[in-house]
């Protein structure tokens, strides 16, 4: 199945009607920094969500998304994958591609889950990202990558950091952002990665090498390849970063991997003071692995 927009929104209507969905309202708030204007929504109910999302983990079963709600599931994704809405979103037609069968959060990114990813970012401007493990903001352990259309915030840049991949350091066949003065890799993939019939090896070879960069191994689990540490990633049609974690929260606030697409949520006004002090980047530096 290919999964479009319209499908996408009509299973919101649908999903809304049945009151399945419950969307986060949120107030935006723009800083910028180095020549990048970063999104911070401020999420009174994100507490709430918090809370929520960590009774669901205390007693979640290998069969977290096992079967995926029904009024939250758009389609399958080609045989191992399925696409269903976050129940929570924060941001509009957000969408989790999950594996069919359990595999856990922390265990390595593969071809098929690439496959799935660019199945669903080909159909329309998108962000696919993960978050590998609780400490790099994964909420549920059931594996799922996720995806968000583009652009990030209404009237800004489709992505926000994009001034600061453009000007990368080139290095061996990778490249370094200069602002990000943590462990990263970013690559760029060559023009029709996505809708190549072998997208999803493409994204995985890529994938594989800037775990290397910074650092990351697989592991041997009980049935799946582990990470060795908690991580990052982002992909677009044009390029892929990783970013090695250290820790979930800067002061409180919890950072997922959209944080270093230039978006960061937080739940109160106090919050926000603290990035508006420190800085989006000072935020950013603070939960990831020194480089």
């Amino acid at each position: 199945m290919v999964i479009t927009l319209a499908d996408i929104d009509s299973r919101i209507r649908d999903a809304r009607a049945a009151g399945a969905l419950v969307p986060i309202e949120t107030v935006e708030d723009a800083i910028a920094e180095r020549g990048v204007v970063f999104t911070v929504r401020r999420v009174s109910s994100l507490a709430r969500k918090a809370a929520a999302a960590r009774a669901a983990n205390a007693g979640a079963s290998r069969a977290t998304f096992l079967p995926p709600e029904r009024e939250l599931t758009v389609g399958a994704v080609g045989r191992s994958h399925v696409a269903v809405l976050n129940k929570y979103p924060v941001l509009e037609r957000h969408l989790l591609i999950v594996t069919r069968e359990f595999a856990p959060q922390e265990a390595l990114v593969d071809a098929a889950d690439f496959a799935a990813l660019a199945a669903v970012m080909r159909a329309f401007p998108s962000l696919g990202f993960y978050n590998g493990g609780v400490v790099a903001g994964a909420s549920q352990p059931h594996k799922h990558l996720q995806v968000v259309p583009l652009p990030l915030a209404r009237g800004g840049a489709a992505l926000p950091i994009a001034p600061w991949i453009e000007r990368a350091r080139r290095e061996m066949g990778c490249a370094r952002i200069a602002e990000f003065e943590f462990a990263h890799a970013l690559a760029g993939l060559e023009p029709g990665t996505l809708d190549a019939s072998d997208a999803g090896e493409r994204l995985a070879r890529a994938y594989r090498g800037l775990l290397g960069r910074v650092g990351i191994e697989a592991r041997p689990g009980e049935a799946h390849a582990m990470q060795s540490a908690p991580y990052n990633l982002l992909v677009t049609r044009e390029c892929m970063l990783v970013v090695r974690r250290s820790r979930e929260l800067a002061d409180g606030i919890s950072v997922n991997g959209l944080g270093y697409a230039g978006s960061l949520f937080v739940k109160d006004a106090a919050q926000l003071g603290f990035v508006r002090r420190v800085g989006p980047l000072a935020v950013l530096r603070s939960v990831a692995a020194p480089a």
